[in-house]
């Protein structure tokens, strides 16, 4: 049984950062709701003082207007249950309601991932 985690990267329109965590605290709530863990969403804020990359020539700074979303299910028939019972409940309805009022993201991409076993 092999987990569901999926990250969300969500471009933000800067104008609109209260209506996008209004937004994210609305799904933090869903998710959890219907049996998954929730890590949190992450605002973009500047680096801070005198950092430098570790690997100097290969790295850089990621976009200002990327937020992030990290979330996991037990497995994939948890995060297909989700799915379907998320899309009828009123919160989702409201959320995604507010969403299209708002549009305080304007584009968004989608990741699965799975964790490295620390013991190799």
């Amino acid at each position: 049984m092999q987990p569901v985690t999926c990250e969300i990267r969500y471009q933000l329109d800067l104008d609109k950062l209260p209506e996008f965590e209004s937004y994210a605290r609305a799904w933090m709530v869903l998710i959890e709701r219907y049996g998954g863990t929730h890590h949190g969403y992450f605002m973009p804020r500047s680096a801070p003082d005198g950092v430098y990359f570790s690997f100097p020539g290969v790295g850089h700074d990621g976009p200002a207007d990327v937020a992030i979303a990290l979330f996991t299910f037990p497995d994939e028939a948890s995060y297909q249950s989700y799915r379907e019972r998320v899309a009828n409940d009123p919160d989702c309805l409201k959320a995604t309601e507010a969403y299209r009022a708002s549009r305080c993201f304007t584009s968004y991409e989608r990741l699965f991932l799975y964790p490295v076993d620390r013991a190799g």
